[in-house]
């Protein structure tokens, strides 16, 4: 099974944190993840991916720009029955990170993705819309992106059993 991780990042926090997604994936066996900047997407590797995670820093109470514009352009490949994840970096805690995810939640809803939400019924930590890094428990974060990264994987070969 193929998973992208998708992310944006000026500073170097979005992306690190798809790193430790990515650590968490790669405990799951039989599957192959790549990450990708926005502006540098493998569109065949999207294309074959089974679930696909977006990343993005929390600006003005928001995602950033670049994730809108990309949503607005049409799509590499389609996205439509693929499983997605959302997770964000952000300053502090009412910095707008929900905002943010919950705006890329919709474009992927709109493209006719899937959306995964770990919700209290899959145990602790809790994760519901997706996972959110801050800056003052950035290192703490970790832990928990790693299994965030495990259980959309996870869930992804329950919904898509037949994927390689």
């Amino acid at each position: 099974m193929k998973i992208s991780i998708l992310y944006y990042s000026l500073t170097g926090h979005t992306r690190e944190m798809a790193e430790v997604i990515a650590e968490g994936v790669r405990t799951v066996p039989d599957v192959e993840v790549k990450l990708f900047p926005l502006d540098a997407i493998d569109k065949e590797f999207l294309a074959a991916s089974s679930a696909v995670f977006f990343g993005t820093p929390t600006y003005l109470a928001s995602t950033c720009w670049q994730w809108k514009k990309w949503f607005d352009e049409p799509a590499p490949c389609s996205l439509g029955g693929k499983l997605g994840a959302v997770f964000a970096t952000a300053n502090f805690a009412q910095g707008g990170a929900d905002i943010a995810i919950q705006t890329l939640i919709t474009h992927m809803m709109v493209k006719g993705m899937l959306v995964y939400s770990g919700g209290g019924a899959c145990g602790q930590p809790y994760i519901h819309l997706g996972a959110v890094a801050l800056k003052e428990n950035f290192e703490a974060s970790k832990p928990m992106f790693r299994i965030f990264g495990e259980r959309v994987v996870r869930k992804a070969k329950e919904i898509f059993p037949a994927a390689k």
